[in-house]
């Protein structure tokens, strides 16, 4: 790939995780799973995808941005929830060589963040050790068990699916 072919397709990957992030966190809050002390968002899967390449990276917090934007979301949530999908992403990419500790980020730096907006920005009475088991094991959920599925069904097809010439 030519430097514009490489600039084209990393826009084009970010655009379509962003994409598919914001579309899976509105299927997952249909069911009410999206935001809250108890929350799966299927769109946290997505976080495993810096292990394949690093223009998801943009894609997810540009997804989770809007996402929460898009949700109702109040500021300090669009702007943190946003920063823990930034830490984690970054995470993913940088233990990218340890195939299942790649959903580790996203899921402590959601365990860490999560929580204190939840109680300061909605002020959620619940206690900051209860909110990180419950957000904690909806991330669990979303990133280390459908994350790592989605890691180990898009393997065989990385080359075809992610031919960055980065790594």
């Amino acid at each position: 790939m030519n430097a514009k072919t490489t600039n084209i397709y990393r826009i084009t990957v970010a655009a379509m995780v962003a994409a598919l992030y914001v579309v899976l966190t509105f299927a997952s809050n249909a069911f009410g799973l999206a935001s809250g002390v108890i929350q799966v968002r299927i769109s946290e899967a997505l976080t495993v995808l810096p292990f394949f390449t690093p223009a998801a990276i943009p894609g997810l917090v540009i997804g989770c941005l809007l996402s929460n934007w898009l949700t109702g979301c109040v500021l300090p949530d669009i702007i943190f929830g946003t920063l823990a999908t930034l830490i984690g992403a970054l995470g993913s990419y940088a233990l990218r060589k340890y195939k299942f500790l790649v959903p580790v980020p996203p899921i402590l730096a959601n365990m860490i963040i999560v929580p204190w907006v939840l109680r300061f920005a909605y002020d959620v009475p619940d206690g900051i050790p209860y909110m990180m088991a419950t957000v904690g094991a909806g991330e669990l959920i979303s990133c280390g068990v459908l994350g790592l599925a989605l890691l180990f069904a898009l393997t065989p097809f990385r080359r075809t699916l992610f031919p960055d010439t980065t790594r």
